[in-house]
């Protein structure tokens, strides 16, 4: 089986940015206020705006399942407040649900999260327990900067945070470092702001001592990393300077790395100087990058292709295509087991 980890609904009916608009309106004209979370989509209309997307793109590229959350950048954790946040956050992650329910041998759920800056993170517990409990989720997107590019929170190793780690742990669930939009014009969102993201939360891990109090804790940092495998003789080296165990000790039996690399010599980079056993498949496909690339004729986002052609063992491409997963996301078997895909 082949697993992709990183996948996001970016390609929703057109209700969905309908009901978001009006949600935003009633900020500050009331009867504009959605009266309810009912969308108005139907079964057809989800079936239609995945059937010539995700499905049309698992099934010519050779994967099986999508670990699948709401659209990242439509998350936009600095609109609005807390109130408008939850709001939101439940009906993108009830839509999400909705589309597992149609093609439950497709998509295994990861929650968004009701983030909003200032606003502990306390305030995501219920929706979290919600979609792991009610829904049948297996992780979650965490932001480590819910202002949009500001970096108005604390780091992610203050204990600001521990409350909502304590309840991943005990649910048995990781997160995805996943930031959203930002509003910051000096920052591109997922040219600029989704790497600096992933590589500042990764620098965080590296100066706290975050997997001391939580060693079970586990964390995916998305886009192969951001810069962090590129200059990992300046985080090893940053580390060793701070007094700090070797990243492998310190930080590598809790975070995780996915393969959304988009050319062949970056993903080789990736597994030589990340251990196989800390990497996980993904392509986040209708995401990001959508084109093809010229020089190879293939889409960007197609990263099988590119793992196809490494020169590593068939046992360390299948951890890489599967076994990781289940370690990262320790619901996952017992989901896929439960729905028949895999035997238990």
């Amino acid at each position: 089986m082949i697993i992709d980890c990183h996948g996001h609904y970016t390609t929703a009916p057109k209700q969905l940015e309908l009901f978001r608009n009006a949600q935003l309106a009633g900020i500050t004209d009331k009867p504009r206020r959605p009266a309810s979370n009912d969308l108005g989509i139907t079964d057809d209309q989800i079936r239609e705006s995945v059937e010539g997307a995700q499905l049309k793109l698992q099934r010519e590229r050779g994967t099986d399942v999508t670990i699948f959350s709401p659209r990242a950048a439509g998350m936009a954790h600095h609109i609005g407040d807390a109130k408008i946040s939850e709001q939101w956050t439940r009906v993108c992650n009830d839509l999400v649900h909705r589309v597992i329910q149609l093609f439950p041998k497709n998509f295994v759920g990861v929650a968004q999260l009701p983030q909003s800056p200032g606003v502990s993170p306390k305030n995501c517990i219920p929706e979290l327990e919600r979609c792991v409990k009610e829904l049948g989720f297996v992780g979650c997107n965490l932001n480590p900067d819910p202002s949009g590019g500001y970096w108005q929170d604390p780091p992610f190793t203050d204990k600001y945070w521990y409350p909502i780690y304590e309840k991943m742990v005990e649910l048995d669930v990781p997160a995805m470092v996943h930031v959203s939009a930002s509003c910051n014009p000096a920052a591109h969102t997922t040219g600029g702001h989704y790497i600096n993201g992933d590589t500042t939360a990764f620098m965080q891990f590296v100066q706290g001592d975050l997997f001391k109090d939580f060693p079970t804790l586990k964390f995916i940092v998305p886009h192969g990393g951001g810069a962090v495998p590129y200059h990992w003789g300046r985080y090893r080296g940053l580390a060793q300077d701070m007094k700090k165990p070797p990243l492998t000790e310190h930080l590598m039996k809790n975070v995780f790395f996915d393969t959304c690399v988009y050319h062949l010599p970056g993903i080789e980079l990736l597994t030589k100087v990340i251990d196989i056993d800390n990497i996980l498949f993904a392509s986040e496909m209708v995401g990001a990058v959508r084109g093809i690339d010229p020089n190879t004729g293939n889409y960007f986002d197609d990263t099988k292709k590119y793992i196809d052609q490494l020169s590593i063992s068939a046992a360390d491409k299948a951890k890489i295509f599967e076994g990781n997963a289940y370690k990262v996301y320790p619901l996952l078997k017992g989901v896929l087991q439960q729905r028949g895909l895999l035997k238990a």
